[in-house]
């Protein structure tokens, strides 16, 4: 090897050379079944935007370390990758530019990507790759449809929903920030409109319980998810509206203040208001105000800075157990999606009301007193929602309000006013969407059927690719006569077909069943090797997805067993959730000028480099913060790996040389050091995914090495120097697979690096022979010894009081107490 060879990583030469090879010999085919444990490596797929973006390379090569190390370890790994291809900016680009259609801008960003990964050197097994636009992949979005269409959880119905003038289609909350749509900024409106659903909610209570058995969860996300599924216990009650046969249902989770309602509050969108404000001199600036309220976004309406507004219809109704009338009012803090759409006002017990009710001098009553007081409702400056007895309530005055809160509920049932119900604050989830790229929903209305399911024998109903894009807020596929036109298959009358597509969550809530039998024809997917290869072992991905995607993944997960297709009813054993890529202190991103593209680092560093220091920068669960010097020192240090090993290469002994039984000096403290760093990083990589610290380890053993090399020849043991040259190969394979893979075979070795086992330590070779510890006197550090390992504490107190320097401290002081604490300090208390 030349001089210059040996000198310099040449990565522009090597990484491509072995990611051919790879391809060649197909390293990371993985087959579907194996007797060696199995292991599911899986990164969220990538919506294929363009490029990778930094974000993207932290994720995929925090799980190729993962993957690589357990398969290191002799586990049957399985790590595919794929696209999550439909989605609306697909689609914009083709209204936008009118040259390039939604299909063929898709296929050529995947083209870029998958080119992106392989530069990259991330194991995948390319063969699994799906991309859910292709109709083998879509025809079983549509199929998975039909089965819950089949067992009652997919339904229609007329919906308010969020609807984005600009971009033309429904939002979904998340995507709604301070009333405009997320994307492009334009004011969202509410448009009533025939929407599909799944009925989500049915499994709510399955969805929270299930949350205590993912245990390998960050317990931020469970707790995020916890609070969008929003249990609550409580009571409906119904109130009759003065002079009309109509009656206003409430949901409250505080039935023991019933008797301190002293107002009634609708949604805006509530059916009753029309009725209700008929009539009303003030009618129509009611009007105008609940078209102001509906065209904002729901966070808009109930955060907490948001002023509270309301408007009397002037219509009463009356309290079921006190039977006193009660104003009813319209406000924009009320939500129809939650609850009944109707709030009771308790002014004396909620804050909010309180706050309300004083704004419109509406009456305040007390039915709960703190225990020791009396509250006044005219000298009161904030509400009580705390515990305390009841008053002013009738037969149950007098009761603790957590026996009266219960005492209520069976008095509401016993007659007929009212029931105990639980609540959520989950909603169905809405999966319309009115656009062309997404898969079609396989439904066909017929005027003699009615709506009919499509035949699982006819699908996939297929997305006609001449469509015209117009930005009219109706699909392409409504003007799209040969894929509206059909016959309805029960009958053969001519009939219609269903032109919305399904939300891409739908797509992304299955996929990794899919991996398992990627091409499989007459099924979704092969139900002895999912029941082999599910649940996902490690799930990685970012925190943004804490919610939608994980529990509407959980949803079908749950559905699918229920119907027999699975044998587990979660999806995801451990989750991890990475940090987002920051520069200057922000997110990067096109719009900030703040991008590094992974392009340019692969480019004048190597992939290697990139990898390397992505995982070095910062645990995987905190914000990376970018750092171009930071970048130089990971290409240094890989340099530096270069020049160690292959000048050491040609006194190599042969591979498999055992270090002696004996060893002393450099030769014991370098053996040690080896093994030290293989406990070290297997426990970081293993146990706490600590990447950053587990290659700190290594760089630590590569400075040791440097100086076991500058000892003369003749005093190194041949096998110490085997096993620690290879133990570092071994434990930056992970991290950094080309350059390890060049080496691997430079230092004499056949097979690829990547297929050998992972380095076990010996606990005896770890163990330290001597230790620093602190000397106190009366708590204060006054010396620092190196001592034996392994003193027990009276053999450590008796070493340290024979030092010269310990026994001049203690010159004409009283000993009181020694404190040993074997490997660490020992403290002398005197006076």
């Amino acid at each position: 090897m030349s001089r210059e060879n040996r000198e310099r990583y040449d990565f522009k030469q090597i990484e491509p050379k072995w990611q051919q090879i790879w391809a060649e010999q197909q390293l990371y085919t993985v087959p579907d079944l194996s007797d060696k444990p199995k292991y599911y490596c899986l990164e969220m797929f990538p919506y294929p935007s363009g490029k990778l973006h930094m974000g993207h390379v932290r994720n995929y090569s925090i799980g190729d370390v993962v993957a690589r190390f357990k398969t290191m370890q002799g586990y049957h790994v399985l790590h595919p990758m794929g696209w999550d291809a439909f989605g609306l900016p697909a689609e914009n680009a083709a209204i936008k530019h009118g040259n390039i259609h939604p299909a063929d801008w898709t296929y050529q960003n995947i083209a870029t990507m998958r080119a992106q990964l392989k530069q990259l050197g991330i194991s995948y097994d390319w063969q699994r790759e799906i991309a859910t636009c292709h109709p083998a992949y879509y025809k079983w979005t549509q199929w998975l449809f039909l089965q819950l269409y089949k067992h009652g959880l997919a339904y229609k119905k007329k919906a308010a929903v969020n609807w984005c003038p600009s971009c033309a289609t429904v939002l979904a909350n998340e995507q709604v920030k301070e009333g405009a749509c997320e994307r492009c900024k334009t004011a969202v409106e509410k448009r009533e409109l025939e929407q599909w659903f799944f009925a989500i909610t049915r499994y709510a209570d399955r969805l929270l319980q299930d949350l205590e058995l993912l245990t390998g969860w960050p317990e931020k996300v469970k707790i995020m998810q916890e609070n969008w599924i929003g249990r609550s216990e409580g009571a409906e009650v119904s109130f009759a509206v003065e002079g009309r046969e109509e009656k206003i249902t409430v949901f409250t989770t505080r039935p023991d203040t019933l008797y301190g309602v002293t107002y009634m509050v609708l949604a805006p969108e509530h059916p009753l208001v029309e009725k209700l404000i008929e009539g009303n001199p003030r009618a129509e600036e009611i009007r105008q105000f609940i078209r102001q309220v509906r065209s904002l976004s729901e966070i808009a309406r109930t955060a907490t800075d948001t002023e509270k507004i309301g408007y009397p219809t002037g219509a009463y109704c009356i309290n079921p157990l006190s039977g006193e009338r009660v104003p009813v009012l319209v406000a924009n803090y009320v939500l129809l999606e939650y609850g009944t759409g109707a709030v009771m006002g308790v002014p004396a017990h909620d804050q909010r009301d309180f706050e309300f009710a004083r704004k419109y001098n509406l009456p305040i009553k007390v039915v709960i007193q703190p225990p020791g007081q009396q509250l006044d409702p005219d000298s009161m400056d904030c509400a009580y929602a705390d515990e305390g007895v009841m008053v002013n309530s009738g037969p149950f005055s007098g009761l603790p309000n957590r026996q009266g809160l219960l005492a209520v509920i069976r008095h509401l049932e016993e007659q007929g006013l009212g029931r105990g119900v639980v609540n959520y604050r989950l909603r169905d989830w809405l999966i319309s969407r009115q656009r062309y790229w997404g898969a079609p929903i396989p439904i066909i209305y017929c005027d003699r059927c009615g709506v009919v399911p499509v035949p699982e024998g006819d699908l996939p109903v297929l997305l006609p690719y001449e469509v015209q894009f117009k930005p009219t807020g109706q699909s392409p596929l409504a003007d799209c006569p040969e894929f509206v036109h059909t016959t309805c298959p029960q009958c053969g009358a001519p009939a219609r077909r269903e032109t919305d597509t399904m939300d891409t969550f739908m797509c992304s809530s299955w996929y990794y069943f899919r991996y398992v039998t990627p091409r499989l024809e007459e099924a979704c997917w092969d139900k002895e090797k999912v029941a082999h290869w599910l649940p996902v072992d490690q799930y990685i991905g970012g925190v943004e997805h804490a919610i939608l995607h994980l529990l509407y993944s959980r949803f079908f997960t749950k559905f699918l067993y229920d119907i027999g297709l699975v044998q587990t009813t979660e999806p995801f054993t451990n989750l991890l959730t990475q940090g987002m890529v920051l520069k200057d202190g922000a997110k990067m991103s096109k719009s900030k000028g703040n991008v590094v593209s992974p392009e340019e680092i692969v480019d004048t560093y190597g992939a290697d480099t990139a990898r390397l220091f992505i995982l070095f920068a910062a645990p995987p669960e905190r914000d990376l913060e970018w750092s171009d010097q930071g970048v130089e020192g990971c290409a240094r240090f890989l340099n530096r790996v270069w020049r160690l090993v292959t000048a050491l290469a040609g006194e190599l002994p042969a591979p498999g040389t055992a270090p002696a039984a004996q060893l002393a000096g450099i030769n014991r403290q370098m053996h040690r050091i080896t093994h030290q760093t293989i406990k070290k990083v297997t426990e970081d990589i293993g146990h706490r995914f600590n990447f950053n610290t587990a290659v700190s380890a290594i760089m630590e053993m590569v400075n040791a090495l440097y100086q076991y090399k500058e000892a003369p020849a003749c005093d190194r043991d041949p096998g110490v120097l085997r096993s620690a040259v290879d133990s570092l190969l071994l434990l930056l394979a992970p991290f950094a697979p080309h350059i390890t893979e060049e080496l691997w075979q430079l230092t004499g070795h056949s097979g690829s690096i990547h297929r050998q086992p992972w380095p076990a330590w010996d606990e005896a070779a770890v163990q330290e022979d001597e230790v620093t510890i602190v000397v106190q006197l009366n708590g204060k550090i006054r010396d620092r010894l190196l001592v034996p390992a392994g003193l027990s504490a009276g053999q450590l107190q008796e070493t340290v009081l024979a030092q010269e320097k310990v026994q001049k401290l203690l010159a004409g002081k009283q000993v009181l107490k020694v404190i040993a604490v074997p490997g660490k300090l020992v403290n002398i208390v005197v006076k």
